[in-house]
């Protein structure tokens, strides 16, 4: 019984000591924060654009005659050369204006044919010596204005029935302005199309675009566009090409701004410089345009940084036990998560990070 007392007693006393031994093991390691080391590497100041990626030259096509689409030549995606067929127009004139160009031509008809009876006339009295030089010339000068709207109605009723004529440019065949890629097609065989007149804006049928010179076309915040100049290096992640990024340079920012969901921007284009990566139009992408660069430096995260009227100052471990010291330091170049340590610490200098505050 007495050396079963023993025994329970030695097993206290030795597992009093051993929670102690860990306890003050825990005390001496566990200092509730960590350790980051000062590392090299570059740190970039950059501007954010968001946008997409778009055609430098986009243009809509559109009709100077109103009808009918008769028939399509081309679908989405197909390349075109400038002047190659793109639609057919169908004219379809109401019966009212049908019925005066007939009218029209008519009486034309009618005014030249008296017109060139009165001329053979004096052309005769003209031989006879009875009719002045004068009236000789005015008698020329009818004939030949009548014999102009002759031809005008005839094209006219040309127009409206076939949708061109023999001696005007007017046709029905509507054709390519530029060499490019269907972008879109706005209209379907059958649908009516509203002519491109002085006073209104008329019927879009495709888009055309030069697939060749895509650009970055995006808006960057009011707070960096201070920073930016034409020319200046971007690179373009694409969101359908999340492996690859496109180098570019920005050749345009808009002068005036522009307000969109409460927010203050303004337009920037980059130009894409050749990468081997296939663009297509309308791809969302976001462009960090360098503003400024440097590379091999001392690089600190900026969130140990504690930023105090004007100074900044970090952690540093203190001698043996001690608690952790401020140490002032002066940085440069940021990119929002790095920042350059340009005097104060050198490399693989420890820094502390303290675990961020619970919210109770």
């Amino acid at each position: 019984m007495r050396k079963g007392v023993i025994a329970v007693t030695v097993l206290v006393v030795v597992g009093g000591l051993s929670a102690v031994l860990y306890s003050r093991s825990n005390s001496k390691n566990d200092k509730g924060y960590k350790l980051v080391e000062v590392a090299r590497g570059p740190v970039v100041e950059k501007a954010l654009a968001v946008g997409a990626i778009r055609p430098k030259r986009e243009i809509a096509v559109k009709s100077k005659i109103s009808g009918i689409v008769q028939h399509s030549f081309h679908e989405v995606g197909d390349k075109v050369a400038a002047g190659e067929p793109l639609f057919e127009i169908l004219p379809d004139p109401t019966p009212l204006e049908l019925t005066e160009a007939k009218r029209d031509l008519d009486m034309s008809r009618n005014a030249y044919d008296q017109a060139r009876k009165r001329h053979e006339r004096s052309e005769t009295l003209s031989r006879q010596g009875i009719l002045s030089s004068q009236d000789s010339e005015q008698a020329d000068k009818d004939v030949e204005e009548a014999r102009i709207k002759l031809n005008l109605s005839t094209e006219r009723l040309a127009l409206l029935q076939k949708g061109r004529t023999q001696s005007s440019h007017v046709e029905s065949i509507i054709r390519a302005p530029i060499a490019g890629t269907v972008l879109e097609l706005l209209v379907n065989e059958g649908d009516p199309v509203v002519p491109l007149t002085s006073y209104q804006a008329g019927t879009a049928l495709t888009n055309l675009a030069d697939m060749s010179t895509l650009v970055f076309k995006g808006t960057v915040d009011e707070i960096d566009v201070g920073k930016l100049r034409e020319g200046m290096p971007a690179r373009i992640k694409v969101g359908a090409i999340p492996d690859r990024a496109v180098e570019g340079r920005v050749y345009k920012i808009a002068p005036k701004s522009k307000t969109a969901e409460g927010a203050t921007l303004f337009d920037v284009e980059i130009e894409l410089l050749p990468s081997g990566v296939t663009l297509r139009a309308g791809y969302s992408a976001n462009a960090d345009i360098v503003v400024r660069e440097k590379k091999d430096v001392l690089l600190l995260p900026e969130r140990l940084v504690t930023f105090t009227e004007g100074k900044a100052t970090v952690e540093v471990p203190g001698a043996g036990e001690a608690e952790p010291v401020k140490k002032d330091i002066k940085v440069g170049l940021s990119d929002g998560i790095n920042v350059e340590v340009a005097e104060g610490l050198k490399l693989k200098d420890q820094v502390v990070e303290r675990p961020p505050k619970k919210i109770e």
